[in-house]
């Protein structure tokens, strides 16, 4: 799976803003956290369905 495999935009989730795939966290969350200073380490352990390749698709 490529990172452009991992993100999806669908208009009947999250109001049509980009999503990691079957997921409702939105690629604006991760960054926004990342922004905050979270590690990525730290993010998969808030978010344990997210896969690390998940949050470097969203960068």
């Amino acid at each position: 799976m490529t990172y452009l495999d991992r993100i999806t935009c669908n208009a009947e989730q999250c109001g049509g803003r980009p999503c990691i795939w079957d997921m409702r966290i939105r690629v604006k969350d991760v960054l926004d956290l990342l922004a905050a200073g979270l590690s990525e380490e730290e993010i998969l352990e808030d978010y344990p369905d997210l896969e690390s390749e998940d949050v470097r698709a969203c960068l």
